[in-house]
């Protein structure tokens, strides 16, 4: 009986310890997930001066209008700074593998172009430069919203018809939200543009926060399926 009993309590005791670990492991998962939830969407702007700021106070820029819209909506988002003045996609593309090793990015705003086509820099190199782009962010599963641009019209149709197809054929990659052009909206309106007529004073950010959060929304939650 001695010997039943003694067994018994050492199964009884094995058993015990079995719940045990496994309820740890429960916890411990539940809280790995929790803190996933909780985790913040990092979202890298990687554009020129329409989405550096230029001109502007730092709170009337894009990215801190942007950042104020995401947090009313109640999203969790922390944006990595990777636009730069005067950038041309050449230049963003080049620089690109420094910003990604430098920052954990989960989604990435691509704004690119204006200033190819204020220097009527070719179409073709645009193309490579801006599939360059988005082929190292896909190799990183980094889903994409791409804001195309539009050739100045002293340029000529035949170069404008050229630069619109390069986005528009390159928003209809898997894995890339697409809107056609970042200024929408903009252009020709001297109440929303600063001096120089082409870049967006505080209240045109606002017309451009207010137009884009919806597909930057969208983005998120994509970004959030995949991490």
């Amino acid at each position: 009986m001695k010997y039943l009993y003694g067994r018994a309590r050492r199964n009884g005791q094995i058993v015990f310890g079995f719940i045990g670990v496994l309820c740890v492991c429960i916890a411990l998962a539940l809280g790995m997930a929790h803190a996933n939830a909780k985790a913040p969407v990092r979202l890298l702007i990687l554009g020129d001066s329409l989405t550096a700021g230029y001109g502007l106070p730092v709170a009337d820029g894009f990215q801190a209008q942007l950042q104020a819209a995401l947090r009313a909506h109640g999203a969790n988002v922390v944006l990595v700074n990777g636009a730069v003045s005067g950038d041309t996609t050449t230049d963003a593309a080049a620089r690109l593998d420094w910003v990604l090793a430098g920052s954990t990015v989960d989604a990435a705003l691509v704004e690119l172009g204006g200033n190819d086509g204020l220097r009527g820099l070719s179409t073709v190199t645009m193309q490579h430069n801006l599939t360059r782009i988005l082929n190292d962010l896909a190799a990183r599963h980094i889903p994409v919203l791409l804001s195309g641009m539009i050739a100045p019209p002293s340029l000529g149709a035949a170069y404008g018809a050229r630069f619109k197809a390069v986005f528009a054929a390159l928003g209809h990659r898997k894995g890339v939200l697409f809107d056609p052009f970042f200024l929408q909206g903009l252009p020709g309106k001297p109440g929303l543009v600063q001096a120089d007529g082409l870049h967006p004073n505080a209240a045109g950010v606002r017309i451009e926060v207010k137009r884009l959060l919806p597909l930057i929304l969208r983005l998120i939650a994509e970004a959030k399926t995949q991490h």
